[in-house]
């Protein structure tokens, strides 16, 4: 089963990663709007920042865009000082 991030919708009820009760995305359109580039930075920087990385993965495979978990968890590699 996947585990997708639960929004706090008390607090946030137009969240993007709402879910209805079969857990289906409700504003799906606003992820297929995106770009590849501007959903790694939503990941990275932006609201997906805070979910876990198994959420992250759950939530780009449903998206359809399974392409990106590879950047998205991609180590940076820094060059010797």
């Amino acid at each position: 089963m996947n585990q997708f991030y639960n929004p706090n919708l008390e607090i946030d009820l137009d969240s993007p990663f709402a879910r209805d009760e079969s857990n289906k995305l409700i504003r799906r359109s606003y992820w297929m709007d995106k770009s590849d580039t501007s959903l790694m930075m939503l990941m990275n920087k932006g609201i997906g920042a805070k979910l876990t990385n198994d959420e992250k993965r759950a939530h780009l495979v449903d998206i359809k865009r399974e392409h990106l978990i590879k950047e998205l968890f991609e180590p940076e590699i820094l060059p010797p000082e």
